[in-house]
C-alpha cells in the first residue's frame, strides 16, 4: 500500500469511570447519563429520569482533525 498525505479525523476511547455524570450530545445515546460500570469492553450507563439501564461495548469520540498527516500510518 502506498502512502500518502491526507486530512485525518483521530478518534479515542473516552476514559469512563464509575460514578461520572455525562452528556453525550448527539446520535442515539444523546443526553444524560450516570455512568454506573465499566470493565474492559463495556460501559453501563443509566438514565437519571427513567433509571434505566443499558450496557454497551465502549464507543469512541472525535477529538480532533488534522491536516497532511500520512495516512495509512504504517508504525
Amino acid at each position: 500500500m502506498t502512502e500518502s498525505v491526507a486530512t485525518v479525523h483521530f478518534f479515542k476511547a473516552f476514559p469512563f469511570q464509575s460514578g461520572q455524570k455525562i452528556h453525550i450530545v448527539d446520535g442515539p445515546r444523546r443526553g444524560d447519563w450516570l455512568v454506573l460500570e465499566v470493565d474492559d469492553t463495556h460501559v453501563t450507563l443509566q438514565c437519571p429520569i427513567s433509571k434505566k439501564q443499558y450496557r454497551w461495548p465502549l464507543f469512541c469520540y472525535y477529538t480532533e482533525t488534522k491536516e497532511h498527516i500520512t495516512w495509512p500510518q504504517t508504525a
